[in-house]
């Protein structure tokens, strides 16, 4: 199934329960291999990213039980330090697999990694990192090989914050001779839950939740059950969908401090909020504010993985608003689907200027990757008439079934063969 059919115009009540986090469970997974024991994960979301990582992790020799929301991995008997390639193509956060496989084995093999098409996400950070490390870096025919006798602690100072470089220098550097220091870290939940995933493993880490980290090798590390957090983004989303739709939501196993960076902007925008125990309610009247400014940054700032879902709600404010995507340009690409939908959006550069409209129509989209297809749904639930996403499969990379979510809340929306794909399977 690869279509989305919203009839929009039905208000949100109820209560969800939000996920465990995405970008925090990736990482985490190719952690495991650090040790040659046991992982358990509780709150572990059925995703269609988190199987492909489950797909590379069995492919190098890893054993793995996937029960409702717990993954069990044993890496005991890891033998494989070459990706498959067409493994590696399909998730991003498989580039995460070269720092474990680094430091356990001295050695590791892959093709560039894949994932969504949002704009530019080199490697070198990662290189860069691991040369300093005492490893060698060759990249011949879009394959990357990494080898290092001995991995040696170093002082590395990233050029800018990215998450995924800083994860990778952390899985190579617990397991290397001497201390690795890290200047200018990511410092997003996802990295300070990683480390906290490492110590709880045996490794010794300083400076967590910093911009500086300073991490002390150590000879091995031990089994451990670890929970996986909420997932900030799809909280996010839900926030947002009761906004465009308006209605009255409870969401469950979250809090208000998970949404640092976007939870301003949303209050911003008209919504009403308020904690209750470990959870938040939002009440929406549907009528939005316009915002004047909004940078995407790292953390604690806007988060880009919230732009494209701000951006659609912000189709139907009172008002003109201004979104500036700094780190993933691509995203804006999203504006040419919701101008479909009867919004009034103009990219220049690098910037999305959003002229709020009274009200949008449902029509055929398109799906372009993750978070632009989840920010369709939203549009969809706050348009009249049909919307039907098409390429909706990017969806599913990074929520575990919104339509079902939505549809507790009373929404109007089914996962549905679309005619673009009943056609395709007659060709076949």
């Amino acid at each position: 199934m690869d279509g989305i059919i919203i009839k929009g115009g039905s208000k949100l009540q109820g209560e969800i329960s939000i996920q465990g986090s995405k970008n925090t469970v990736l990482p985490i997974m190719a952690a495991s291999i650090l040790n040659s024991g046991i992982t358990v994960l509780s709150n572990c979301p059925r995703i269609s990213d988190v199987w492909d990582m489950v797909d590379l992790l069995k492919d190098i020799g890893c054993v793995i039980d996937f029960e409702e929301n717990t993954l069990i991995i044993n890496s005991k008997d890891v033998y494989k330090t070459e990706i498959d390639n067409a493994l590696a193509e399909k998730i991003r956060a498989s580039v995460v697999l070269l720092g474990p496989l680094l430091a356990r084995f001295g050695h590791a093999k892959m093709s560039r990694p894949g994932g969504c098409n949002i704009g530019s996400r080199p490697i070198n950070f990662h290189l860069d990192a691991f040369k300093k490390m005492n490893a060698t870096c060759d990249e011949t025919d879009n394959k990357v090989y990494v080898k290092s006798a001995k991995l040696t602690g170093a002082s590395i100072s990233l050029a800018c914050s990215s998450v995924g470089a800083t994860e990778n220098i952390i899985l190579a550097a617990v397991l290397a001779e001497g201390i690795t220091e890290i200047h200018n870290a990511a410092t997003e939940p996802e990295v300070v839950e990683l480390c906290q995933f490492l110590v709880g493993m045996g490794s010794k880490i300083m400076g967590i939740g910093t911009d500086n980290l300073k991490i002390t090798g150590v000879k091995c590390l031990q089994d451990i059950e670890y929970r996986i957090k909420p997932d900030r983004i799809v909280m996010g989303t839900y926030l947002c969908a009761c906004m465009s739709a308006g209605g009255e939501i409870t969401l469950k196993n979250c809090s208000l401090s998970d949404g640092v960076g976007y939870i301003d902007v949303i209050c911003g925008m008209g919504a009403m909020l308020r904690c209750e125990n470990d959870s938040i309610v939002i009440k929406s009247d549907g009528r939005i504010q316009a915002m004047n400014y909004i940078q995407t940054s790292p953390y604690p700032a806007f988060p880009t993985d919230m732009q494209s879902i701000v951006m659609s709600v912000l189709s139907k404010a009172d008002g003109t608003s201004i979104i500036e995507e700094t780190i993933f340009n691509k995203r804006l690409e999203l504006a040419l689907q919701l101008n479909k939908m009867g919004a009034i959006v103009e990219v220049k550069d690098n910037r999305a200027i959003i002229t709020g409209v009274d009200y949008m129509k449902g029509t055929t989209v398109n799906a372009k990757d993750l978070r632009g297809g989840a920010a369709l749904v939203i549009a969809g639930l706050g348009a009249e008439g049909i919307t039907t996403i098409e390429d909706s499969f990017y969806i599913r990379r990074g929520y575990v079934d919104i339509c079902s979510d939505l549809k507790k809340l009373g929404a109007d929306i089914k996962w549905e063969k679309t005619n673009q794909e009943k056609e395709k399977g007659t060709q076949k």
